[in-house]
């Protein structure tokens, strides 16, 4: 499935929040502030980029597509649902026992989890070896990593970003989640991770910056990363926590509260 239109893009972001809302709200707990923040660029990696096949979500030549920032579980199972890899309904069962839908993302329950991600700094470098592998298999499939601005601060991280660039691995796109706030208070508070392009072009990586909540745009640089050769590619995508539900935007207690039952309702009439 590969929508073209900006408009349909969009609306798949949109149904992508609902999702987020409902299934939080339902756990009573996650992590919705940063789940919202990413919704626009998972919808455009998911309904236009990726090369997948939900009735084969094994396939060797799919394109892979790592949730760096685990926590934002939510963002990932409202994309996998609408993309067909399990029910929609199963949304509702988040955080529950005996749920396939973890807090975090687990690879051995769900069908379209490509790595069980939480530590942070671990996703990421991950797809450093599986980008490194295809390279070795003479594969074709893209690796694409969601990163957050807050999992920057992870040593973890730097190492990864060091073997990219000295492996040449031009098959790996990354977007970095720049929403500037992590659960203790803004990223510049707690552990600046700044300047970001500075430092991701000083690790050898090719960097684009670009509105993350502009589906035009995070077209426009994902059609600009293809021709970027024997380099991985950085987005940095400036974002805001909790977009789409005015009272989330940029409030840093969002970052792991689940909305109550009048908050879900409203936030829902907000996403329309």
């Amino acid at each position: 499935m590969q929508l073209e239109t900006i408009k349909e893009l969009e609306a798949k972001a949109t149904e992508i929040r609902r999702s987020i809302i409902k299934m939080t709200g339902a756990a009573g707990s996650g992590h919705p502030g940063g789940s919202l923040s990413a919704a626009d660029i998972v919808a455009t990696l998911y309904f236009h980029q990726l090369k997948l096949d939900p009735a084969k979500p094994d396939w060797a030549d799919r394109d892979r597509f790592i949730l760096s920032k685990g926590h934002a579980a939510p963002v990932l199972y409202g994309a996998l649902a609408e993309r067909g890899f399990f029910p929609k309904e199963e949304l509702l069962s988040l955080r529950k026992m005996g749920s396939r839908l973890q807090g975090h993302p687990d690879r051995n329950l769900l069908p379209g989890v490509e790595m069980s991600t939480g530590s942070l700094g671990q996703g990421f470098s991950a797809s450093i070896g599986v980008a490194l592998a295809g390279k070795l298999d003479k594969k074709d499939y893209g690796v694409y990593v969601l990163l957050g601005d807050g999992e920057c601060q992870e040593g973890i991280v730097w190492e990864a970003a060091m073997a990219a660039a000295h492996y040449k691995l031009d098959n790996l796109t990354c977007f970095l989640d720049w929403n500037g706030l992590q659960i203790d208070g803004p990223t510049a508070e707690v552990m600046s991770p700044e300047p970001l392009n500075e430092k991701w072009r000083a690790f050898g990586w090719h960097v684009l910056e670009i509105d993350g909540h502009d589906i035009g745009a995070i077209l426009a640089a994902l059609e600009a990363s293809k021709a970027v050769k024997d380099r991985p590619v950085m987005i940095i995508a400036k974002t805001v926590k909790g977009k789409g539900v005015s009272f989330m935007e940029n409030q840093v207690g969002w970052h792991g509260k689940a909305p109550d039952a009048e908050q879900v309702r409203q936030a829902l009439v907000e996403l329309g």
